[in-house]
């Protein structure tokens, strides 16, 4: 690879910007499709699909033979709320490859003693949750009950392309939610996206439970849609 490619193709990396190494099989030329560039490419429908479903290969086209190297970023769990349920959905997203990072502005909650192996900002959503590149890679995740801390989140996070949100709370707590969140300006469409209440509905009781259950329905999001790109 060419030392420029080598450099852009870090450098989206680094942003958290998916990208696709193009290489034709007969000539050995390269190019680098930046995924907010990808309709624009020849290869479009095939990049795209390689994308949604995150995997390098093989592509005949009548263009000739390519193989896409794709980069994708590594999954990231985004959780507001350093409570209970955290201390056990948090380690079980690193076990499945998630970079995990808890926000929580309450400092007696959000210490290193009880998270000692977790990225925690103790700072509001407004301030902690941008700089976090929160897209279409990462997991959003609401607990701490707060409407203060839950709802200026949730708005951030509808504003991206997470490809999971969830909310805590039952679906009294819900509706209260959606109501706020209309006055704040999102639409029907945007407030469907939340899961709520939250989790695989699996009878989950305890707060180690509801990370279980909370973990299983992003796993499901994240893989299910995985392999309907791939079939498509």
């Amino acid at each position: 690879m060419k030392l420029d490619l080598l450099r852009e193709l870090n450098a989206e990396r680094a942003a958290r910007r998916a990208v696709v190494l193009v290489t034709d099989i007969e000539s050995g030329a390269q190019r680098l499709v930046k995924a907010a560039d990808a309709a624009r490419d020849p290869l479009y429908e095939i990049i795209d699909k390689h994308l949604r479903a995150g995997k390098s290969g093989m592509a005949d086209t009548p263009q000739g033979r390519f193989f896409l190297t794709v980069h994708v970023p590594s999954p990231q769990l985004v959780i507001t709320g350093a409570v209970h349920i955290s201390q056990t959905l948090a380690p079980i997203g690193q076990l499945l490859g998630y970079d995990v990072t808890i926000v929580d502005p309450r400092t007696a909650f959000a210490s290193i003693e009880r998270f000692p192996d977790v990225k925690v900002i103790a700072e509001w959503p407004d301030i902690a949750l941008p700089p976090l590149n929160v897209d279409r890679y990462t997991a959003f995740v609401a607990l701490t009950h707060d409407p203060k801390i839950d709802d200026p989140a949730l708005i951030h996070a509808l504003s991206r392309e997470c490809f999971y949100i969830g909310a805590l709370g039952s679906r009294k707590t819900h509706a209260k939610r959606i109501e706020r969140l209309k006055r704040a300006g999102l639409t029907d469409a945007e407030l469907a996206r939340i899961h709520a209440p939250i989790g695989l509905a699996i009878g989950a009781v305890s707060p180690a439970e509801i990370a279980v259950a909370i973990m299983a329905e992003i796993t499901a999001t994240l893989r299910l849609k995985a392999e309907r790109a791939e079939a498509a």
